[in-house]
């Protein structure tokens, strides 16, 4: 990205940080009524908020639980760049403002969604985290905490990827181990200098990070099972002008859709597997002296044992080993059995004007991406409107 793209997204985006931080919030009140709480404040959210603003007469609020709009882009480790080239990554109403083929910083990205936010004058309430989702008299009812908001629709709007998952046996680790979990890993001066980095999880975080400590001159280990690669790399001639708009623009977004036989056939699978590596090849770890090894399946003498029955002294182990749904706040009865969310493409019709968006293929492969999100907005907020048009005649005759 060109120095005046980078400036303009940092500076929108200071821009809104500053007028979030100004703006006097009002006094907790102890109960408020709205049309539509949307929760989660990343693109999902405010995709949704877009759609619900451009609906018009909806009285809506997107909560997040970050200080900052961006925040969950932003706090990712530092060299992180997006898979996909700007083209992909504007919300709709507004493009990325960078070259269609440029791959966009984390930062960049938060920067974007504060500078969307902004423009689209989006009421967001940061810092805002939810205890609890439930049913009360007919409505669903959000509380904070601090306060308690009510409406006859709530949107989830986020991934189920919100609580780090680390092993229980983590704790059994020598206390001379330095230990991050992905989400909490910036760069390299976190980790204890002069001794071995053992990277737990062999998907796109874990690689990622595994070639940084290894390009670094670390010894560094990569444990888990790989799950294969894209055969092309996303800058490249091929990945830019060929497999990317096909893969992402048709494959991930058309025909990997839960209306297509060949879709809800590998949805299952899909839903439980990880990615393939994108960016990252096989060949780059070799080269940066990078080592596999099995999967870490506990503890022996305070060092990490590994399946074959050897322990590695390492002195940093990260822990890219997912993370948990965390929607235990969500007190309805919305799960199936193996904690996946029961909906029909974000739909909960078990529990009328409760939705999602930002889920794994929540409708389409796309759907927890940047391009995919807006699609998945449009169509809740369509249910919405619908839903709040008949909800009047619905009460007279109820009445009557």
């Amino acid at each position: 990205m060109s120095n005046s793209y980078a400036s303009e997204l940092i500076e929108e985006g200071a821009a809104a940080t500053q007028l979030a931080r100004q703006r006097p919030r009002a006094a907790p009140r102890s109960r408020e009524q709205l049309d539509v709480i949307v929760i989660g404040g990343g693109q999902a959210g405010l995709s949704v908020g877009y759609h619900l603003a451009r609906a018009g007469g909806i009285r809506f609020v997107i909560l997040d639980a970050n200080e900052h709009i961006g925040d969950s882009w932003r706090n990712r480790w530092d060299s992180l760049r997006l898979f996909t080239p700007a083209r992909f990554n504007g919300l709709d109403g507004m493009p990325f403002p960078a070259p269609r083929r440029y791959f966009p910083t984390k930062d960049e990205m938060a920067s974007y969604l504060e500078s969307y936010a902004a423009r689209f004058r989006l009421p967001v309430r940061t810092g805002d985290r939810v205890k609890r989702l439930f049913e009360r008299d007919g409505r669903y009812v959000v509380s904070t905490g601090s306060e308690e908001l009510e409406a006859p629709q709530v949107v989830v709007a986020m991934g189920k990827y919100q609580r780090p998952n680390v092993p229980e046996f983590a704790a059994a680790l020598a206390g001379t181990i330095t230990q991050l979990h992905s989400s909490e890993y910036r760069n390299l001066s976190q980790l204890r200098p002069g001794g071995g980095v053992l990277v737990v999880g062999a998907g796109n975080s874990g690689a990622d990070i595994a070639l940084e400590a290894g390009r670094r001159g670390r010894e560094t280990w990569l444990a888990g099972q790989s799950p294969g690669e894209v055969p092309f790399r996303p800058e490249g001639f091929c990945g830019r002008n060929v497999l990317q708009p096909l893969v992402i623009g048709f494959v991930f977004h058309r025909l990997l859709t839960v209306e297509t036989s060949l879709g809800r056939k590998i949805r299952p699978g899909a839903l439980h597997r990880a990615a393939p590596l994108i960016r990252v090849k096989s060949r780059d770890l070799q080269a940066a002296g990078v080592r596999r090894a099995p999967r870490v399946i506990g503890v022996r003498e305070g060092m990490p044992l590994l399946a074959d029955g050897r322990v590695l002294a390492v002195a940093n182990v990260i822990w890219c080993t997912g993370f948990d749904a965390g929607f235990d706040w969500i007190d309805l009865p919305v799960f199936a059995p193996d904690g996946e969310p029961m909906h029909r493409s974000g739909l909960v019709e078990s529990q009328s004007g409760l939705y999602f968006v930002g889920l794994h293929f929540l409708h389409a492969l796309s759907s927890a991406m940047v391009n995919g999100v807006g699609r998945d907005a449009a169509r809740i907020v369509a249910a919405i409107k619908q839903r709040a048009a008949v909800r009047p005649k619905q009460r007279a005759w109820e009445s009557g």
